[in-house]
């Protein structure tokens, strides 16, 4: 269990400090106090009273990680997760800020509903306010099901995120229509990319994998063409996007060209698209049955090097929680996505900093320097006079996810009845 980071003063002793805004890493001291970072050095003997006194060799101390998206179980569906589990979720994985995307029921289609979405945060942050941020993503289109638009400018005024329904638009004028009304509002915008009649029914990247396990395939054409009818909207009109969940070799290098011509475009990916290819679905495990489905293996080699490269700015886990009963189905029939939140640092450290090429920074700006940046807010760093907005990960700890080890209230993972490395400790959140 992440341990809660008290007021006072705590003396992090000789950690690993990693941060991606200065582009430092480096063993030292660091003194917080209520709150704020006061002190870094290679050693600090003047110590406050009644300090608490934290070992922090052959750990890392890195800046609080920041999740795009990823969704709610509540309001509507708190079997599968409800906004207590979902932010104790993300806390035990070092994640500091928490973006929702506005699908649950009711849809974050109106201000009153983002409203009660953060009260409801703060008062669970009164007994834990090392609780993550919540930041709600506000709905393009009534009830987020790409029909209608919602009055934009009048959500605009409320506390959201930005915008994006999380679903993809079917309607390219009205996704016109949407970037030329957003445009003079200044919110992020964040749009996912699919022709569903190229989707067809299918549940698998299409390609040799899918055919040599009779999955129906889903081709690779299905993102790339509305992703490059996308960008053309953006070109004309002009307003920034972020474009989520990326999958594909082909949408990476769509989205290096768009960069290279100058549009005012980022980039994610989800976690999974870079640990999972159609190689792994000889096992027919529901848990990997996503939206968008793996991709080969050379999709995931080229997000794998979109992201080291920076093409592809940002990790997102797209957190995605569902009861036993709805995912013990056949591959076909399970409802996509798995959960992540407490998972991803660890397994991605291991896969990319341990066991890839990956710098330790790189991994850092994907999961909380880019993903802020991506939103247009202050980047997390650890600096003397910020506000401490940081996590203890201890990358050698294992444990074993299980529904009793996980704080979220689902455990649709793959991972489940494994141990898996990496440990967090501890986080510091400000407060909002």
């Amino acid at each position: 269990m992440t341990e809660v980071a008290a007021a006072g003063a705590q003396l992090i002793q000789q950690v690993r400090v990693l941060d991606a805004v200065m582009g430092s890493d480096r063993t030292a001291d660091v003194l917080v106090q209520d709150g704020v970072v006061t002190e870094i050095a290679p050693s600090i003997t003047v110590i406050p009273a009644r300090a608490e006194m934290v070992d922090g060799q052959g750990k890392i101390l890195l800046p609080g990680l920041v999740d795009l998206y990823s969704h709610s179980g509540e309001p509507g569906h708190e079997p599968r997760e409800t906004l207590k589990s979902l932010l104790a979720a993300g806390q035990a994985g070092g994640f500091t800020r928490l973006g929702i995307l506005p699908d649950t029921e009711p849809a974050i289609d109106h201000s009153a509903m983002v409203e009660k979405l953060r009260s409801r945060r703060d008062a669970l942050a009164g007994g834990d306010p090392s609780l993550p941020q919540l930041y709600p993503w506000g709905a393009l289109t009534q009830g987020a099901q790409g029909q209608q638009m919602v009055e934009l400018a009048e959500l605009a005024e409320a506390a959201i995120a930005g915008f994006a329904d999380g679903r993809a638009i079917q309607n390219p004028l009205l996704t016109q229509r949407l970037l030329q009304y957003l445009k003079p509002l200044g919110k992020p915008v964040a749009l996912y990319s699919c022709d569903r009649t190229l989707r067809d029914s299918g549940v698998a990247r299409e390609g040799p994998f899918s055919l040599i396990y009779g999955l129906v395939g889903d081709p690779a054409s299905s993102e790339t063409a509305a992703l490059a009818a996308l960008l053309e909207c953006v070109a004309e009109v002009g307003t920034p996007v972020h474009l989520m969940r990326l999958s594909t070799a082909r949408g990476v290098e769509l989205v290096r060209q768009a960069k290279e011509r100058g549009l005012s475009v980022t980039a994610s990916t989800t976690w999974m698209h870079l640990l999972f290819s159609t190689k792994d679905l000889g096992g027919y495990d529901p848990t990997l049955r996503l939206s968008p489905p793996l991709g080969n293996p050379e999709d995931r080699l080229a997000l794998i090097a979109g992201v080291k490269a920076g093409v592809v700015d940002a990790i997102a886990i797209d957190h995605t929680p569902h009861t036993y009963e709805d995912k013990t189905v056949g591959f076909p029939s399970a409802p996509p996505g798995a959960i992540g939140l407490e998972l991803a640092l660890g397994i991605l450290w291991d896969a990319f900093v341990v066991k890839g090429d990956w710098s330790p920074l790189t991994l850092v700006r994907a999961l909380s320097t880019n993903p802020a940046a991506c939103w247009g807010q202050t980047l997390p760093t650890i600096q003397p006079q910020q506000p401490a907005e940081m996590v203890l990960f201890d990358p050698d700890t294992t444990w074993t996810v299980s529904t009793s080890t996980l704080c979220s209230l689902s455990a649709n993972t793959p991972w489940l009845g494994k141990a898996i490395p990496g440990r967090v400790l501890r986080t510091w959140v400000p407060p909002r």
